[in-house]
């Protein structure tokens, strides 16, 4: 079974969605016959690379709100990712462009290590007010999960991932991802949004179910089913 997560590191419901999969994953008793596949999304291209003043009035501008909608609108989403287990500090939080946080993931794709990167930089972002679009805050990250400092910054100094994580964006529009977190599977089902763990259990039971239809139980009696010989069946 193949499942291909569309997200965003700066994504607050991608990172509540991811935990949700995870866990629904792990109650999934064909789970190491799962491959999961990160695609590159940004919910603002556009963002800059150092953010000016604080969260919460980055967010009313670009939404045309006001600040004290935004902190209600925050506070909504801490309190979802709280349920699950994860911390959000918005009061930290730098909204900056995550182009290359992008390529990173992609190259650590190579050494199989993109899960460990895209947790490691959704922490960064959410619970630690790191910012995603400064290249030494990117290597140090890198570095964190196993990977070379200075490659990284090599990476990012060439932009050697730019045309995949154009083309992972340009795939997503083509499938009609409209917002993150977007989950495919199989190529033949989507699933928008951080939805509860139990709808992800039940999607990864019933896609098995359409893959394996006839599933054996163990055999617990050998003696107690039939064979020509065993049951006087005369092939002749």
């Amino acid at each position: 079974m193949k499942i291909e997560i569309w997200s965003d590191f700066a994504c607050p419901f991608c990172y509540i969605g991811k935990k949700r999969f995870e866990d629904a994953l792990d109650e999934f008793k064909h789970k190491n016959q799962v491959e999961v596949i990160y695609k590159a999304y940004q919910l603002n291209p556009d963002a800059p690379k150092v953010m000016e003043g604080t969260a919460y009035e980055s967010f009313a501008k670009g939404h045309a709100t006001t600040v004290a909608q935004a902190k209600e609108r925050f506070k909504m989403f801490t309190e979802n990712a709280k349920s699950v287990g994860l911390t959000y500090n918005y009061d930290i939080i730098q909204m900056t462009n995550t182009f290359d946080a992008h390529q990173i993931a992609k190259w650590a794709n190579q050494f199989g290590k993109e899960d460990e990167v895209t947790n490691r930089f959704m922490k960064a972002y959410f619970t630690e007010g790191r910012n995603l679009a400064d290249h030494q805050v990117l290597a140090s990250l890198a570095s964190e999960v196993g990977l070379n400092e200075k490659e990284a910054l090599e990476i990012l100094k060439e932009n050697k991932y730019k045309n995949q994580v154009k083309a992972e964006q340009t795939e997503a529009r083509q499938i009609g991802v409209q917002g993150v977190p977007f989950f495919v599977l199989n190529r033949k089902y989507g699933i928008s949004g951080a939805q509860q763990k139990e709808y992800f259990v039940q999607a990864l039971n019933q896609i098995w179910t359409e893959e394996n239809p006839l599933q054996a139980f163990d055999n617990q009696d050998e003696n107690a089913s039939c064979d020509k010989e065993e049951c006087g069946i005369d092939s002749n």
